[in-house]
């Protein structure tokens, strides 16, 4: 539990770095994403999921 309430916080400390540092821009970026395929959206997903599952393989091993 401990592990799982340490990566959730590290998760919203580098969610929020975009917010805090520019949100002008994230504010601009979070449009073009709303104008984007649904196609490019769940690649860009599957993209950021193997790469969590392999920095989670080499941190564990």
């Amino acid at each position: 539990m401990e592990l799982l309430l340490t990566v959730v916080g590290l998760l919203l400390v580098i969610e929020g770095i975009p917010w805090f540092l520019s949100p002008r821009r994230f504010k601009v970026l979070l449009a073009s994403l709303a104008e984007a395929t649904e196609g490019w959206l769940r690649l860009a997903g599957l993209v950021a999921m193997l790469l969590g599952l392999l920095l989670v393989y080499l941190a564990r091993s």
